[in-house]
């Protein structure tokens, strides 16, 4: 599939939210230092979906406090393989919002802005969709959206469809070319690990429009 993928790929996504704790240093990279935090959406719900981002010293000054602000961010969604203490992959993927522009936003501004964030995707199905009937009868298909970097990596984006989303969704095949927009939301789940069952958040594509391109 890796050969496969073109460059004409698009991801584009636009985060507004409240900073839940303060930046945190995650690596550096020819010069340039990356911290990490998590953005706090609000849902319609009245709950939030809890939003991991990475975000470049040159966009902020990292020695103020942010935690509790509110920022409106602009980048792409990408996908990571965990390591372990040595360095090592494991099997789980994490996924974070990479940002190529920060703003920080009054406290007013931000609460009303804050009411969702919006994803635009152009890629390739990379696995067969997984089609499913919740027992309350709701319709879901489970994508994964290979989408192409600038300069060759590939993200690999999981994607949910709904209702009649989710029935066109599953008739489609490996390696068709796919857009779609929605919202990142998170999403909690536990993993029995050694003894123990640990709690992990995780992110994912809630779709509200998709199409395939044919031919």
């Amino acid at each position: 599939m890796e050969e496969n993928i073109e460059n004409r790929t698009k991801n584009e996504v636009s985060v507004v939210g409240k900073v839940d704790k303060e930046f945190y240093f995650s690596h550096e990279y020819e010069g340039e230092g990356f911290y990490k935090t998590n953005i706090l959406v609000d849902r319609l719900n009245d709950t939030n979906d809890r939003i991991p981002v990475i975000v470049s010293d040159r966009l902020l000054d990292m020695d103020s406090c942010y935690a509790g602000k509110y920022i409106a961010l602009n980048g792409e969604f990408r996908s990571y393989n965990s390591r372990d203490e040595e360095g090592k992959p494991k099997r789980q993927r994490l996924f974070t919002v990479f940002a190529h522009d920060v703003q920080l936003l009054p406290g007013t501004e931000g609460k009303k802005m804050a009411k969702g964030e919006n994803i635009y995707i152009e890629g390739f199905l990379s696995k067969p969709p997984i089609y499913r009937v919740t027992p309350l009868g709701r319709e879901i298909t489970e994508l994964c959206i290979a989408v192409r970097r600038n300069y060759g990596r590939t993200d690999h984006i999981p994607c949910i469809c709904w209702g009649r989303n989710a029935r066109f969704a599953s008739g489609f095949h490996t390696g068709d070319r796919i857009s779609a927009c929605g919202r990142i939301q998170s999403r909690d789940y536990t993993k029995h690990e050694g003894d123990n069952d640990i709690k992990h958040t995780t992110c994912e594509v809630s779709v509200k429009r998709i199409s395939r391109e044919e031919g």
